[in-house]
């Protein structure tokens, strides 16, 4: 019997149009197949382009025990490797982000190329082959500048994904941008909770006073014509101004249709206008950045992005805003996020990174807070599955592909 049998009936007591059973919520065992198993078996967004900008940039990538070291190449080629060792497993990198010539273990000072392979090993047997000896590499994609990784030995398709995200941030040029602020935030909730938050906005108009000075709760989960529910959202104000958008989009030639986890797949791209009059998701609604990063000037518009399991994207005329998030325990979860502008935008000329901040930072702090009472609520004796709300959809999305794909790792574990 699988090592995993409990969380294989748990999983089956999935209901559709219902949260999971308490224990895949709160569970130690739970958060090992998560991170052990689930994870693993799925693409998983890292970092962008911009965090390993020039050849000899590094950045680390870590879920539970397993570390990623990704890195740009001198042929400006960007990899990713298991953060071991090859001769006994010490871990190479310990800093989060950094620049290296070269990938130098600290214990014995064996030394690779920035591509992998073996340079240096010293006093090793005469039968000893450095070609045998290189890092071992992960999977990796770039979409359109957005890194991700997969520790599977095989990896599921990525093709559908990369098309249809790479052909619409295109616009954006992220090869052209620089991370301009970075928070680490520990959430004290589980990681699918606080997916679960960022899917929906049913929980908005009363905790994101920040956020809707700027954005509008339509178009996440609700209200978008595509989604159906004119019996359930009727608001002809929202329709026509969206429209007219659109046609704007149309006639720029960048405006795309809302593409929603098509046909099984793990991405959601959608053009959004902004609230208020906005430019920007900012406290004013102005520009963050002076230098902008697409060609149609200050428009009121953002380009969103979701994948499963563990990203969210927001894309303004002046700046990109990334999440990502892993988990670090049954109750704790990394949610890092990364603010990102034009290559020769200046600090304190240019842009202030605590304004450019300070709406995600003010609407992270909130969500950590709500995700943190449901996990407290759902570890007490009264929790039961509840069913969702008819904007809490994307919920149920991402509920969905959690439950497949965890059915999916646990076959192929115990094939």
């Amino acid at each position: 019997m699988t090592r995993f049998a409990a969380i294989a009936d748990l999983l089956k007591q999935n209901r559709p149009g219902f949260s999971l059973p308490q224990q895949l919520y709160v569970g130690e065992e739970a958060y090992h197949f998560d991170a052990e198993v689930m994870l693993k078996s799925v693409w998983l967004y890292a970092c962008t382009v911009a965090h390993v900008k020039n050849p000899g940039d590094f950045y680390l990538f870590e879920l539970g025990e397993t570390s990623a070291i990704i890195v740009r190449g001198r042929d400006g080629e960007v990899r990713a490797f298991h953060n071991t060792c090859t001769h006994r497993g010490a871990k190479l990198c310990d800093a989060r982000t950094g620049h290296v010539p070269r990938i130098m273990c600290p214990y014995h000072q064996w030394t690779f190329g920035l591509d992998g392979k073996l340079l240096a090993a010293r006093n090793m047997p005469p039968e000893f082959e450095k070609s045998a000896y290189g890092l071992r590499p992960l999977a990796l994609e770039n979409i359109g500048g957005l890194i991700f990784v997969c520790f599977a030995e095989n990896p599921p398709p990525i093709d559908r994904a990369k098309a249809d995200i790479a052909e619409q941030i295109a616009l954006y040029d992220l090869s052209r941008l620089k991370v301009a602020v970075q928070d680490d935030l520990i959430e004290p909730a589980n990681w699918k909770l606080v997916m679960e938050n960022n899917r929906e906005c049913y929980h908005c108009d009363v905790s994101h006073p920040e956020l809707l000075k700027s954005l509008s709760t339509y178009g996440f989960g609700k209200g978008l014509p595509e989604d159906g529910e004119a019996d359930v959202v009727d608001d002809a104000k929202f329709d026509a101004m969206l429209e007219e958008q659109r046609q704007r989009w149309e006639e720029l030639g960048f405006y795309r249709d809302l593409v929603e986890f098509p046909d099984g797949w793990w991405h959601r791209v959608a053009r959004l206008p902004l609230a208020h009059g906005a430019v920007s998701q900012t406290l004013d609604g102005k520009v963050a950045s002076q230098k902008l990063i697409w060609p149609h000037g200050e428009e009121p518009t953002s380009l969103s992005i979701w994948t499963q399991p563990n990203s969210w994207h927001h894309f303004c005329c002046d700046h990109v805003v990334t999440f990502s998030l892993v988990p670090l325990g049954p109750d704790k979860t990394l949610l890092r996020t990364s603010w990102l502008v034009h290559e020769d935008a200046v600090e304190g000329v240019d842009y202030d990174p605590d304004n450019l901040a300070a709406v995600w930072r003010a609407t992270n702090k909130q969500d950590s807070k709500l995700a943190s009472l449901n996990h407290a609520g759902i570890r007490g004796d009264g929790y039961r599955q509840g069913m969702y709300s008819v904007e809490e959809k994307l919920v149920d999305a991402f509920k969905t592909f959690y439950v497949e794909r965890g059915v999916a790792a646990l076959a192929v574990q115990g094939a």
